[in-house]
């Protein structure tokens, strides 16, 4: 049994704010095999992760 699709970061730590602090998630680009996502800092915007999922088959039909 599936438990969960995909998991989104709330807090991350971020090296110019010197602690764990709450983030943002935006979507870069939509690759040929799935996602790509950034995490921004919300306090000073700075990059502080990325993450790829996959590709939904709704939106595999649009790369052809």
């Amino acid at each position: 049994m599936k438990q969960f699709d995909d998991l989104q970061a709330t807090y991350l730590y971020c090296n110019q704010c010197g602690g764990s602090m709450p983030v943002r998630e935006k979507l870069l680009l939509i690759l040929p095999d799935g996602y790509l996502f950034e995490y921004l800092c919300v306090q000073c915007g700075q990059v502080v992760g990325d993450k790829k999922t996959k590709l939904k088959d709704s939106d595999r039909m649009l790369l052809r």
